[in-house]
This record gives structure tokens, sequence and C-alpha cells, in this order.
């Protein structure tokens, strides 16, 4: 019964920062965080496979968003800085046990999201 919670969203002015955290039970081979803001598409936003520096960044948030993830405490986190207003969706963390990459068919568990706005 594998369960993701995600938790950390919330209001921010532009060019603020905020940390999500994805907290988990079971066993998984890869976590990833997706977006979907209204009226658009799920997004993946970055991947992170076995080793905690195999991470994949879609080019919209690299520079900006680092993921991380702590085995011991079986949560994985993104903090986001220099937030824009393209930031603003709901957040998604979604896990599999076997799949790596940003697309959202690969994942087989998925969160309920957090929202994320960014804005004045």
């Amino acid at each position: 019964q594998a369960q993701l919670v995600e938790s950390g969203g919330g209001l921010v002015q532009p060019g603020g920062s905020l940390r999500l955290s994805c907290t988990y039970s079971g066993s998984f081979y890869s976590f990833a965080w997706f977006r979907q803001a209204p009226g658009k598409e799920r997004e993946g936003v970055v991947c992170i496979g076995r080793s905690a520096d195999s991470t994949w960044y879609s080019d919209s948030v690299k520079g900006r968003f680092t993921m991380s993830k702590d085995n011991a405490k079986n949560t994985v986190h993104l903090q986001m800085n220099n937030l824009k207003p393209d930031d603003t969706a709901v957040y998604y963390c979604a896990a599999d046990e076997r799949g790596w990459g940003l697309e959202a068919a690969f994942y087989d568990y998925w969160g309920q999201g957090t929202q994320v706005t960014v804005s004045s």
C-alpha cells in the first residue's frame, strides 16, 4: 500500500522561495515532481533516480529548483528558488518501482498534490 503525501505549498511573491516535501511509504526506484497549471497538461519538473546525483530537470526550472531525497526519513524535497508566476501550479510527487523520467506515464504512484501560487 504505497502512499505519497505532499506538503509545503503556499502563496509566495515572485522571487521568493518554497520547499515542498513528499513523505512516502514503500520502496521505490525513482521519484519525480510534476506540476499542472489550470488549463494545461501535467508537466514533468524533475526526477531523481537511485543515486541522489542522478537528476533530470526540465529546462524551465533548471538552476532554480533542486530535488533531494532523504532515504532515512522516507522523504523527498523540492527546493524552489526565484519563483516566477509561471511556476504557479499544483505540484505532485510521483514514484515508481522501475521507471525514471519526466513522463507522467512512467510513474505508478502519485500524491494528491499541493498548491503553489506565485503572485504579488
